[in-house]
């Protein structure tokens, strides 16, 4: 990371994940990086994302180690409730769409909202959050996944409409909405068993390539080679 300043301080959410922990072993071999605190609902401070006040208080706790140059936010799921992603419309089921909106992204916004008064002011910052292809409209050729892909959509729709107002305090931030790749994970690993890419793999081209992403007050969204991804 070397367009952030020397010493700067990474702040990862999601750290007991595959790609939250890989992203610390990455930030925390960095020699540029003063500083990585993990995150998790194992940690102390811990964080519930599906509760608003247990990620307020999260803020509050880690609010005398800042101010953070890098925030990745890792969370999410692809399964929960121990039901996958819906292959057709039949199989939706209104509760179940709800938590997956919770949980991939009421609870990712409510972190920019508590969270982005942590970052450093007057110097390059980065917000990060993991997002995925299937939440571009665009992109949707083959349908399905109505749950998850309707809450990525809606997570990079809060994503720009933040990263806008960011912009007009922290003219220097970049907010970007990363696809990882396919990665060996508990997220994928009932969908592509080992075939997929290590999650330190996934993790140090991510970090490359926002590394070289330029402050435009628009959030971007860019895969792990860093080509974009339409909305």
């Amino acid at each position: 990371m070397n367009h952030l300043p020397e010493g700067y301080r990474a702040l990862v959410i999601g750290a007991s994940g595959a790609l939250g922990a890989a992203f610390v072993r990455q930030l925390q071999s960095e020699p540029r990086c003063s500083q990585v605190v993990a995150i998790s609902r194992q940690s102390s401070p811990g964080l519930d994302l599906t509760r608003e006040d247990s990620i307020q208080a999260c803020a509050h706790a880690l609010s005398a180690q800042g101010p953070f140059h890098l925030v990745i936010d890792a969370t999410g799921a692809l399964t929960l409730n121990q039901r996958g992603p819906e292959k057709r419309l039949d199989e939706l089921d209104g509760a179940q769409l709800l938590d997956v909106l919770q949980l991939n992204a009421v609870g990712p916004v409510l972190l920019l909202k508590h969270f982005t008064p942590l970052l450093a002011a007057g110097q390059r910052v980065i917000w990060a959050k993991l997002s995925a292809r299937v939440g571009s409209i665009e992109d949707n050729r083959k349908g399905g996944w109505y749950s998850y892909r309707a809450a990525k959509a809606a997570l990079n729709m809060l994503l720009q409409t933040a990263a806008i107002e960011i912009a007009r305090r922290r003219p220097l931030s970049v907010v970007a909405a990363l696809q990882p790749g396919t990665v060996r994970s508990a997220l994928s690993q009932p969908f592509v068993g080992e075939a997929a890419m290590d999650p330190d793999v996934s993790a140090q081209r991510l970090l490359a390539v926002l590394d070289g992403l330029q402050p435009t007050g628009r959030a971007q969204f860019v895969d792990h080679l860093g080509q974009s991804i339409a909305w």
